[in-house]
């Protein structure tokens, strides 16, 4: 196979009608995003959150929901079937009319995610690399920083870099912090929060696949004339990075749920809107099953998109899906 698992299927072999649909919902659902945050922050900027107008107008639905519910009262067989339908539209009703406050919350989601990923990236590759082909000081350091961020809650950290250390208050004298479309200093606070922990996670899943790498890459390398340093940096790593690509897929997906944990430092994401629509409308099963069915897509979309990255940049006999089945 040259495509990878997703959720324990290979995606090679889901049918080709099927994969053109995950397509089109995942192109439908970025789509819908990206249009939404565009109009939001430069069409619409002064709007207030609750104020924007959705795209989808709830009135549609709400009125089958009316017309549905009147039949299921007039009774009959078919009562209860109108009944559910009837629900269903009020469903939908009240999801489109919270879908640009959601939508907010998930864009903050995402700039969580995707900053704490690539910065995390750039500082899990030095440990992986010192972890593995580093001195004893070198190893003792990464070994230090990895197992004391792994070893201790990600909730605990945040807390302590907002509340135990003067973080928010250093980010805030950085000009521009919290003006304009720039982030306010918690959702900064939260960013190197992620970044730390995610860098350590991150470090492990690359040295275990650096550790793949065959150690007679290294001799070769050396023997064409390449320094220790150029050998890791231009044989070891380009081999190593793709096998790690599962596992960072991994710390990916668990990244897009933890960012929820932002939402205890008053950053409003995804999680902490939804939570403030349930204390506003009590409809707390309806806004909170939204929320799971955008954090399932982007989650989904994530891990198809990832799998497909993967099988791009795999070289055969060189980091391949396939070949490491």
């Amino acid at each position: 196979m040259s495509e990878r698992t997703v959720r324990g299927v290979e995606l090679g072999e889901i049918p080709g009608t099927r994969r053109l649909l995950l397509f089109a919902v995942g192109v439908v659902f970025w789509g819908w995003l990206l249009v939404r945050w565009t109009h939001d922050l430069f069409v619409a900027p002064g709007v207030n959150t609750s104020d924007r107008e959705p795209f989808v107008p709830p009135e549609i639905f709400a009125n089958g929901a009316a017309s549905l519910e009147k039949l299921a009262a007039g009774g009959g067989p078919l009562a209860g079937v109108y009944g559910t339908l009837a629900g269903l539209f009020d469903f939908l009703a009240f999801g489109m009319s919270v879908m640009p406050e959601l939508a907010t919350g998930a864009r903050l989601t995402v700039l969580l995610t995707v900053l704490s990923i690539l910065l995390g990236l750039v500082i899990a590759v030095p440990l992986a690399v010192a972890r593995t082909y580093g001195g004893a000081v070198s190893r003792w350091v990464a070994l230090t920083y990895t197992e004391l961020l792994r070893g201790t809650p990600l909730l605990a950290q945040l807390f302590v870099l907002y509340f135990g250390l003067p973080t928010s208050q250093v980010v805030r004298l950085v000009p521009g912090v919290g003006t304009g479309i720039v982030p306010r200093a918690a959702v900064w606070v939260a960013v190197i929060g992620f970044t730390i922990n995610s860098s350590a996670y991150q470090a492990e899943y690359i040295r275990s696949a650096l550790q793949s790498v065959e150690s007679g890459q290294m001799t070769a390398a050396r023997s064409v004339g390449l320094s220790r340093l150029e050998s890791i940096r231009h044989v070891i790593l380009p081999q190593g990075l793709r096998y790690a690509i599962p596992g960072w897929t991994n710390e990916l997906v668990y990244l897009v749920k933890y960012s929820s944990l932002a939402a205890f430092i008053a950053v409003t994401e995804l999680f902490k809107r939804a939570d403030s629509i349930a204390s506003d409308t009590i409809r707390v099963i309806d806004i909170y099953l939204w929320v799971a069915i955008l954090y399932l897509a982007l989650v989904l979309t994530l891990s198809v998109a990832m799998s497909r990255f993967e099988a791009r940049v795999s070289i055969p006999g060189v980091g391949s899906p396939g070949e490491r089945d």
